[in-house]
């Protein structure tokens, strides 16, 4: 599980695509946020179409975990 608010802000988006797009295909990760990651889960898709399936696990208020899976 990667929490996120451990990244500095100034490479946030760059380090969790690095772990994302490191994912072997059926692989998966979760990544963890103390708030909803709606752009990042947007440039995902921008990035990889379908490549990548994501699901709510907890949805606020506090916490937001979301799996994202390598379905190559």
């Amino acid at each position: 599980e990667l929490d996120v608010q451990t990244i500095p802000h100034a490479i946030r988006h760059a380090a969790i695509f690095g772990a994302i797009e490191s994912l072997r295909p059926g692989a998966a990760m979760v990544i963890s946020a103390t708030h909803n990651p709606v752009p990042l889960l947007g440039q995902l898709a921008q990035r990889h179409g379908d490549a990548f399936h994501t699901r709510y696990l907890e949805e606020g208020p506090e916490r937001w975990r979301i799996i994202i899976r390598n379905v190559r």
